[in-house]
């Protein structure tokens, strides 16, 4: 029954909540034909390559206190930093001699980098740059904040919505933060024209697997252009410091069914999986992902941005992450490719 419900999924068929959420829970028999298929429908959208992205982690100030974030602001034990606009276009153009043609500028809701200034630093890596994509992931702005940002030249933005529960939101988050602003805001981007990316964490303190089966509802019906998941992992100076980190298997799970439920995703196998599991982001590929995002943030500021206790690859240079990346993909059967990916460049190719 199971298999059939998997097989539906594989060839383009939809399911409702309920099945959803049978397949979470007999997943243990499902695991091996669920990655087999979302396999193979990347393969048929995008080909075994996998697309990296440049990341620069920019600030690690944040004027919230999300309950599970290790930049939080009430963690006064941490070195708080913020590059520059000189700066982080440094790390591009380190990037771009090493063949990215997307960076990911990310940071905490940091007020200090206003739209104009973001705006301004967009811009200049463009003009710098013009066939590179950047994506920005810098938290909840005003929809003409956004627009600024799309008009600079912004081309993706990435905003993962945590959850579709409206109390498990709240228990998760102040309350100067509510979920529906978070949803306000990624209509907002999609409607301005974003390649747009959701996502959650998986095993979050209060998560049910209910709350899983209404993610994947909701992940069909906003069409997102990428989704990230990745598992939770507390962190030290938060309430949730003494709370179990979310399951690699289920994460992995997870991640072929949003493949099979939207074949054309891009989906990252996140550095959060390959924390906790060391072949996290090898095995995230074999679930169906097909984007990784190595740091191309300055050494000397990599161990501030931890959002989670014991993240991975806090002291590779960007050229020595690549290299190996490359040569870990490249075991899985899949290619590393450094152009720009683009969901919709790649949909017409299949076209």
């Amino acid at each position: 029954m199971y298999k059939k419900l998997l097989r539906r999924l594989a060839d383009g068929g939809e399911l409702n909540r309920e099945e959803y959420l049978l397949l979470i829970r007999n997943r243990e028999g499902l695991r091996a034909e669920a990655g087999e298929a979302a396999c193979h429908l990347r393969d048929t959208h995008y080909g075994r390559r996998i697309f990296v992205r440049g990341l620069v982690e920019f600030t690690n100030y944040c004027r919230n206190n999300c309950k599970y974030c290790g930049i939080r602001a009430a963690n006064s034990d941490l070195s708080r930093y913020r590059l520059t606009g000189g700066e982080i276009k440094e790390c591009c153009d380190v990037g771009y001699g090493l063949g990215f043609r997307t960076f990911v500028l990310q940071g905490g809701e940091d007020m200090y980098y206003t739209d104009d200034i973001l705006a301004g630093i967009v811009r200049d890596i463009k003009e710098s740059h013009p066939d590179c994509a950047v994506t920005l992931s810098v938290g909840e702005r005003s929809r003409e904040g956004y627009r600024l940002l799309r008009e600079a030249g912004a081309d993706r933005y990435l905003l993962r919505h945590e959850t579709v529960n409206r109390d498990h939101y709240k228990s998760l988050h102040p309350d100067t933060m509510s979920y529906d602003n978070r949803m306000r805001c990624l209509y907002d981007l999609k409607e301005l024209g974003y390649q747009v990316g959701c996502g959650f964490m998986v095993g979050s303190p209060g998560q049910t697997e209910d709350d899983l089966a209404d993610e994947l509802l909701f992940i069909r019906e906003f069409k997102p252009e990428m989704v990230g998941i990745g598992p939770f992992i507390p962190h030290h100076a938060t309430p949730y410091c003494n709370e179990v980190s979310g399951s690699a298997e289920l994460t992995l799970f997870l991640l072929s069914l949003i493949r099979l439920t939207l074949p054309d995703v891009l989906l990252p196998a996140t550095t959060a999986l390959g924390t906790v599991d060391t072949l996290g982001r090898e095995r995230g590929i074999g679930a169906g992902a097909n984007v990784l995002m190595p740091n191309l943030s300055p050494s000397g500021v990599r161990q501030k941005y931890m959002l989670y206790d014991n993240k991975i690859c806090t002291g590779d240079e960007a050229a020595a992450c690549i290299n190996c990346l490359k040569t870990r993909i490249s075991r899985t059967g899949c290619e590393i490719v450094t152009d720009r990916g683009d969901h919709n460049k790649m949909m017409k190719t299949e076209e």
